[in-house]
């Protein structure tokens, strides 16, 4: 894809460039260009979520494999929600914890379902949930 590149000007007060300087300096950007250019691409994705359009994620799991009922639960609803679920990792952090990373695709409200659904089980220790789009 050949973008052809725009040159822009922004107004800010000085006091929140500063911050803006200091934050872009703390995430190791080499110039405001590309920290704004996230930025952007960061709410171009938050608003594919809020449309509801088919869009990618993951979501992962740190649970105790010994607490069989909770294995089960992730299990259940990872099939009943399998249409958008393109795959699924399980590792074994320890001999007690396991990490599961679950890629999925589809509907962001139904994905966001999934991942309300599989965070609520008791015993899950951690979840967590990133949102991608499918790069348009």
């Amino acid at each position: 894809m050949n973008s052809k590149l725009v040159r822009f000007g922004v107004s800010l007060e000085e006091e929140l460039l500063m911050r803006f300087d200091r934050l872009i300096r703390q995430r190791k950007y080499t110039n405001r260009s590309e920290a704004i250019r996230d930025m952007i691409r960061e709410e171009l994705i938050k608003k594919e979520w809020a449309d509801n359009r088919e869009v990618t994620g993951a979501i992962t799991l740190v649970y105790d494999h010994h607490a069989k009922v909770l294995v089960t639960k992730v299990l259940d609803i990872q099939h009943d929600y399998h249409t958008c679920i393109q795959s699924s990792q399980h590792i074994h952090l320890d001999h007690h914890n396991c990490f599961e990373i679950i890629v999925t695709r589809g509907n962001a409200k139904i994905i966001e379902e999934l991942y309300r659904k599989l965070k609520s089980i008791k015993s899950v220790k951690h979840a967590g949930f990133m949102m991608a789009t499918k790069g348009r």
